[in-house]
């Protein structure tokens, strides 16, 4: 089967519901919503093919990730090393439950989870062969797509190699270049599949894809309301919790009998007193500007809709866009401390998270859900009533 489009086909564009008739696109090319600039295809040859083969070297690596030392650590005498497993272990035997669940989950289970839907739909494709479950494997696919933050993690362990190189011996060990190499290939994977050549290559093998968004549904007053309750609630919890996230300290470092806590802000300024000036505007950007920048946007493209200020449908569609790629990149500062408090738990020396993590974690999450919640659609229409 090929990847092409063989004849003119119609589609809905996913972000403001325009119908396009899309005939053949040439190889290399990509096909354009004229309306909002939403990608619809992307003609790649042997575009199945190549996914394939990154997610399953991208499995390989994985599995080379996890029991292999990650990071080693040196300080007065004393080493310490972890693995993708054994930092897990530390977080969990001192109590860190919800770093442990929230890095395994989005950097290790998510990931994987994705790996395989990707696999199980391909070869259906592959084999042009009925595999039962597709529907929902689709869907799944869909929806975990946006939680898998390999790379996310992987920036996580940079910043923290520059936080603590100027107190002790830090190296790089075999499960990090393998992680390297994972995110490189997760990404790849993702990147060469176009859900809806894939969705289209499903139909086509008989596949009955029932429950999937529609772009061309119209919109009644209930669905126009929860999609706009849904996405008021999650910016209402992710605002609550924003000031104790940047106000709490979100690590403490016990050295010697002395204790110092930090918070976001205060961690940023010690970065650039030290000099690490690139880290602490990366940090700065991830934790502060990037979570406030969110909120202000995504609060008032949902008044837009709530008031039906319909105008500009175009550019609010581009910040849309935006807020939702960048958002997820303030799980960093999450990732810093769970990777410092897993390795650093020497005797002279201790780094413990502190009260705000959890808040800001969960500010992170509401802006990403408030995303998802919210119907970029509703910027291109108005209500039937009115």
């Amino acid at each position: 089967m090929t990847d092409s489009f063989h004849s003119a086909q119609l589609v809905h564009c996913p972000d403001c519901a325009l119908a396009v008739r899309i005939s053949r696109v040439p190889g290399g090319f990509k096909a354009v919503c004229p309306r909002c600039h939403a990608g619809l295809h992307r003609q790649r040859r042997q575009a199945n093919q190549v996914s394939l083969a990154c997610t399953l070297a991208a499995l390989i690596f994985l599995a080379f990730t996890l029991p292999f030392s990650f990071l080693q650590f040196a300080a007065s005498g004393q080493r310490n090393e972890i693995s993708m497993l054994s930092g897990l272990q530390t977080l969990v035997s001192h109590d860190f439950m919800f770093l442990a669940f929230i890095q395994v989950l989005l950097v290790v289970v998510i990931p994987l989870l994705v790996l395989l839907c990707i696999v199980y739909l391909q070869l259906a494709v592959l084999f042009a062969r009925h595999f039962p479950a597709a529907n929902s494997v689709l869907r799944i696919l869909q929806r975990l797509t946006p939680w898998g933050m390999a790379e996310v993690f992987l920036l996580g362990a940079l910043v923290s190699l520059i936080k603590i190189a100027d107190m002790a011996d830090v190296s790089l060990g075999i499960s990090f270049f393998a992680f390297m190499l994972f995110t490189l290939c997760f990404y790849a994977s993702l990147s060469w599949l176009d859900m809806h050549t894939l969705r289209q290559q499903l139909i086509n093998l008989g596949h009955s894809l029932q429950g999937q968004k529609n772009p061309a549904g119209a919109f009644d007053s209930s669905q126009r309301q929860r999609a706009i309750q849904l996405t008021w609630a999650m910016l209402s919890t992710a605002i609550i919790l924003y000031l104790p996230a940047n106000l709490l300290p979100i690590m403490t470092t016990s050295a010697l009998g002395d204790t110092e806590a930090n918070t976001i802000l205060g961690g940023v300024v010690r970065l650039w007193q030290h000099g690490s000036y690139p880290v602490a505007i990366i940090i700065f950007l991830a934790s502060v500007v990037v979570p406030l920048m969110k909120l202000i946007v995504l609060t008032w493209l949902n008044w837009t809709v709530t008031v039906q200020h319909i105008s500009r449908a175009r550019q609010r569609t581009g910040l849309y866009r935006m807020v939702e790629f960048i958002g997820r990149w303030s799980m960093v500062d999450v990732f810093v401390v769970a990777i410092l408090v897993s390795l650093i738990q020497l005797e002279t020396i201790q780094v413990y998270p502190g009260p705000a993590v959890v808040a800001f974690c969960l500010v992170v999450i509401m802006t990403m859900l408030a995303a998802i919640t919210f119907d970029v659609r509703l910027l291109w229409t108005r209500r039937a009533d009115g």
